[in-house]
């Protein structure tokens, strides 16, 4: 295919007194012809076609939302959305959805955006955490639905997830629910969080379609390489939260909860560790090392911060991690997940 279009771009450029000019040919006085050019729109047209063929659900850098109140979703959804972003990802468990829809409202009104140019994730709150949180059944899952549409002020949601395994005996019918909103128009793609092998292998045996989408925690220090292969073999696109784990900052407050051990904390305030020499090498910072590191592997990312400077940082990621370093970096697996403080959600039944 590439040949192919290395022949006409060839023949194309022959031609003298023409030039591409956003995509259809114009006559005028620029002779466009070299074998740099050739070169240029070869690479060109292999990006194009890698893009159109990915199985890309959402944009690769989305801005996260979590641990965010209303008001700091609103203010940090409006500042991503007008730096770049168009990728906004929020949860019903979050309680910031009307934040973002705010956000989204003023947006609309202030710029030339439309609804279709922002992808919104939003999740469902499968229940079963603990015994007190009741598993959501059909008409459960559906109110949950309409009150995140009310909330984010949506006719629908580009990509509603099932925030986690936790509903056992009830996943299948809340998964059936999602198929049912998804044909009614509410839903555009339908996904899932923290779901393992076993988990989506419930849906291949009762002949469902597999999710479009798994969000799940990815860094060097939890790589999860049989989740990731099961996955990409599957075309279900890799969503990558808590990307930042192995930084000293990384819910170090009160409060802020994980399974990250002393151990970790220690290695991650080591002047010596890999991540802030990368750093220096690359003359960016770790955060910006732990992003880039997930992009080049094909991963969406969503970086939260309610600093406006340090959200423009987790979005200006135009560098390149060489394969030695790559190579390095993939020798850091430490191997399980440690965002969630009751337990890995990936180990669930």
């Amino acid at each position: 295919m590439v040949i192919i279009n290395l022949f006409s771009i060839k023949k194309f450029c022959s031609k003298p007194n023409v030039i591409l000019n956003n995509g259809t040919k114009e006559n005028t006085t620029f002779k466009f012809c070299s074998s740099h050019t050739i070169i240029f729109w070869s690479v060109i047209f292999v990006v194009l076609i890698m893009e159109k063929s990915s199985n890309n659900i959402v944009p690769r850098i989305g801005l996260g939302t979590y641990n965010m109140n209303s008001e700091e979703a609103e203010e940090m959804t409006y500042a991503a959305i007008d730096y770049g972003y168009r990728h906004i990802d929020t949860a019903a468990v979050y309680r910031n959805e009307d934040g973002v829809g705010r956000a989204l409202n003023r947006i609309f009104t202030d710029t030339d955006l439309n609804r279709s140019d922002i992808t919104i994730t939003t999740k469902l709150w499968p229940g079963g955490l603990l015994k007190v949180d009741r598993v959501k059944n059909n008409e459960g899952t559906i109110k949950s639905l309409e009150k995140s549409l009310r909330n984010l002020d949506l006719e629908y949601v580009d990509l509603y997830l099932i925030h986690s395994p936790h509903a056992k005996g009830k996943r299948l019918e809340q998964w059936e629910t999602l198929l049912s909103q998804q044909e009614m128009g509410k839903i555009k793609n339908i996904g899932v969080s923290n779901w393992g092998i076993n988990h989506l292998e419930e849906l291949n045996d009762k002949g469902y379609p597999l999710p479009a989408a798994n969000q799940i925690e990815l860094h060097p220090w939890s790589q999860k390489p049989e989740l990731v292969s099961y996955l990409q073999d599957n075309d279900i696109d890799i969503i990558a939260y808590s990307s930042l784990v192995p930084l000293s900052t990384w819910r170090h407050k009160d409060g802020e909860n994980s399974l990250k051990t002393d151990q970790m904390y220690k290695d991650s305030e080591d002047a010596n560790s890999p991540f802030k020499k990368l750093a220096v090498k690359y003359n960016v910072s770790e955060a910006q090392i732990l992003l880039k590191w997930a992009l080049q592997l094909g991963y969406a990312i969503l970086p939260k911060s309610i600093q406006i400077d340090r959200m423009k940082d987790n979005f200006d990621l135009t560098f390149t991690i060489d394969e030695v370093d790559m190579e390095l970096i993939e020798n850091l697996d430490r191997g399980g997940s440690v965002t969630w403080e009751y337990g890995d959600p990936l180990a669930i039944k």
